[in-house]
């Protein structure tokens, strides 16, 4: 992939999954401008990102309001001239289950996440539409926003609308040459280590142990490396036809995601009455219910033994 050329934004970029991000697209030739809201973690990523060739400067802000979105491109455009490709990675977690989340760990969580997301979309698709010759927008998602995950009522929310917004602004874009895609990643992050199925597997890994097979491709868990191959190549003309979609990366495994679709249906004449539901619910439209939540990673046979 050569991104010879583009200038990147990718927000929340200055550790895990973000600064991974932001090295696979300035590896392949993008100047990218890296974002967090730590000033010193922010310019070690450049540091990193420049020390190993690329080009990078810093924009410490905070994703959420329109002003930061806009501090954001206008970085990408008084360095580089331009701005061909938005991540919309950052993100913070308020974890609590629904009866002792406070309105501000809702809040807080779906003004970086969701509305950090419109805000930077917005201001980024008013400039490439400026710019006349295309794009590309990649917003991050999680499994929590497809399938739900217990105690992250504010993060499965937010999730789940990113993955709406990339399916709207496919639509909305197309015509401006914009792509627009949710990505779903899945890797050992400060986050997944609070996850005690995954915790040991993490910690072996960071004593240079390599994750089991089964967990890089039975679970699609591995790197955020592993993550970042996914943004460089939706940035790519390889990718121009690429839109709409959601897709999953981890580990060695890829996926595409379904939209919400109706999978079972029955009828009732002249419309349905409660009863009439109560009497063919569990035999029709509700005989094999929808799973939620997302699946714990079933240890492999050694693997189990040996813990």
């Amino acid at each position: 992939m050569d991104l010879s050329g583009k200038v990147a934004v990718v927000t929340g970029s200055g550790r895990g999954l973000g600064l991974a991000y932001a090295h696979a697209l300035a590896a392949a030739g993008a100047s990218v401008v890296v974002n967090d809201v730590d000033e010193e973690v922010a310019e070690q990523a450049v540091e990193a990102i420049t020390g190993a060739g690329g080009t990078a400067v810093a924009e410490v802000v905070a994703v959420g309001t329109a002003e930061a979105a806009d501090c954001l491109v206008g970085r990408a455009v008084a360095e580089f001239g331009r701005l061909d490709v938005l991540v919309t990675n950052a993100g913070i977690l308020r974890d609590k289950v629904l009866w002792k989340m406070t309105d501000d760990d809702f809040d807080a969580v779906l003004t970086t996440h969701l509305k950090g997301t419109f805000t930077c979309a917005r201001a980024a698709a008013v400039r490439m539409r400026e710019q006349g010759d295309g794009g590309t927008l990649i917003l991050v998602g999680s499994p929590a926003g497809q399938r739900g995950n217990f105690g992250q009522t504010n993060y499965a929310a937010a999730k789940a609308g990113i993955a709406a917004m990339a399916r709207t602004w496919s639509m909305e874009l197309g015509r401006a040459g914009i792509t627009v895609n949710a990505i779903v990643p899945v890797a050992a992050t400060a986050m997944t280590e609070t996850i005690p199925a995954f915790a040991p597997y993490i910690e072996a890994m960071k004593q240079g142990e390599p994750l089991p097979d089964f967990l890089r491709k039975g679970e699609g868990f591995g790197t955020p490396e592993d993550c970042a191959a996914l943004v460089p190549f939706l940035a790519s003309d390889a990718a121009r036809g690429v839109a709409g979609q959601a897709i999953g990366i981890g580990g060695d495994k890829v996926t595409l995601w379904s939209h919400p679709q109706e999978i079972s249906a029955a009828y009732a004449d002249g419309g349905w009455t409660p009863g009439a539901l109560a009497d063919v619910w569990h035999t029709t439209v509700g005989a094999e219910p929808q799973t939620v939540g997302i699946p714990a990673p079933a240890a492999a046979p050694k693997a189990a033994e040996a813990s």
